[in-house]
């Protein structure tokens, strides 16, 4: 049981640098571009090869941890598992029919409230500066195609 707490974090870093070098390979097979025009195998290559960086940081920072007493069981936390489903589901619906700003904001209220040291005051503030972060870059700054309220 020690052998596989201990090495939790390797098989996890090594898990994200196998999902970014399939990114990285996937996103070969599209046109890279150029950083001032870039091609729609810019994207996936380059999130491919930060994610890989990561999972090397992740394992490369890895530490023992200790085997879990024997009998120990785990629950599940529904609480947190429900809120994230509900939001992308919130975020689908509210995108669709109520655009950018109503959709960020339910999916990081939600989300947040999934937390159970989370308070609701907590969560509203850090749904609200998401979405100041989200409208300033996507909306304002890269011109996404994405209407800040709609209605239908």
């Amino acid at each position: 049981m020690q052998a596989i707490q201990r090495y939790r974090d390797q098989a996890g870093g090594a898990l994200m640098i196998a999902v970014g070098l399939g990114a990285i390979i996937e996103g070969q097979t599209y046109s890279f571009g150029s950083l001032a025009r870039m091609g729609p195998g810019f994207f996936p290559v380059v999130l491919g090869a930060l994610l890989g960086l990561v999972g090397v940081a992740i394992a490369a920072s890895a530490k023992p941890t200790q085997a879990p007493k024997e009998g120990t069981v785990y629950k599940a936390d529904w609480r947190g598992w429900g809120c994230i489903a509900l939001s992308l589901a919130l975020f689908i619906i509210l995108g669709r029919y109520g655009g950018l700003l109503p959709a960020t904001f339910a999916v990081v209220f939600v989300s947040a409230l999934g937390d159970r040291r989370n308070s609701v005051k907590n969560a509203f503030v850090l749904a609200v500066a998401i979405v100041a972060v989200c409208v300033t870059v996507f909306w304002g700054l890269l011109q996404l195609q994405f209407p800040l309220f709609t209605w239908g």
